[in-house]
């Protein structure tokens, strides 16, 4: 009995010495231990059609993204003012997948001007989508981070996502949705009053921008114009964020305070 625990000891040592692994250790079926295949998570195909394992907890980093939040929950139409930095946009989008993930609203819309940054690109390839995807990048990154793309993919082509520019919502009524118009600082005075009129029955609208910060020339973006005369109305929530609630690098908040 003792010279053949020897052999096995030797055995295994000798394996681990070269790096091999010795299956004859294995074949004992009483050392061989089952996966519990009950309960949990099963490797079956069954379990392919999971999007993603979790689900971020959205909570406000500063008192400004608790008050915007709060706006958002208890008024149908809400302008966030704020630098750049501030969670403006990503709240937004993410309150309102909350919305619709919990059967609140029947679809997302999502719009932004497609103004050029100071620089012009020329002309793009492609079809309309194709060409206003750099202009609403943004948007779908804020998507991709509460929802997967394989997700946000199948929402779209079912509708219940639409992204579109601010020339495509003239005429529209917005029923039963949640819509977020970014970017508004480089929005003109008739094209809010335009978008602003697009609020449906049972909808929730959600305009963000930073009045400092507008591609347009000056004098032309009616944000600010916008946001002065609707802080007076009832009913409708103007927040207005600072750099004390900027969450990204602590250089941004340094460097809008100076620029």
């Amino acid at each position: 009995m003792t010279k053949r625990a020897a052999i096995k000891r030797q055995t295994r040592d000798t394996g681990r010495e070269h790096g091999v692994l010795d299956s004859r250790q294995f074949m004992d079926d009483a050392k061989v231990r089952r996966l519990p295949t009950h309960a949990g998570w099963s490797p079956l195909p069954s379990n392919d059609d999971r999007d993603q394992a979790y689900l971020k907890t959205l909570k406000p980093k500063s008192d400004g993204q608790a008050e915007l939040m709060t706006a958002i929950d208890h008024h149908n139409l809400v302008l966030a003012l704020g630098p750049a930095g501030t969670g403006k946009t990503y709240l937004a989008v993410a309150k309102a997948v909350e919305a619709l993930e919990a059967g609140k609203i029947g679809r997302i819309v999502l719009s932004r001007p497609a103004v050029e940054a100071g620089e012009s690109i020329g002309f793009l390839p492609g079809d309309m989508e194709d060409k206003l995807a750099p202009y609403l990048r943004p948007l779908y990154d804020a998507l991709s981070d509460r929802l997967s793309m394989k997700r946000v993919k199948a929402l779209m082509a079912e509708g219940l996502i639409e992204i579109a520019p601010i020339g495509y919502m003239r005429g529209r009524t917005l029923n039963n949705a949640f819509i977020v118009v970014d970017e508004a600082q480089n929005c003109t005075y008739v094209q809010l009053k335009m978008l602003l009129t697009r609020l449906g029955w049972h909808s929730t609208m959600v305009v963000t921008g930073d009045p400092q910060q507008s591609d347009l020339l000056p004098g032309i973006s009616g944000l600010a114009d916008v946001a002065e005369r609707l802080t007076a109305v009832p009913d409708i929530a103007v927040v207005k964020l600072a750099e004390r609630d900027i969450v990204r690098h602590p250089l941004v908040a340094s460097m809008i305070g100076v620029l």
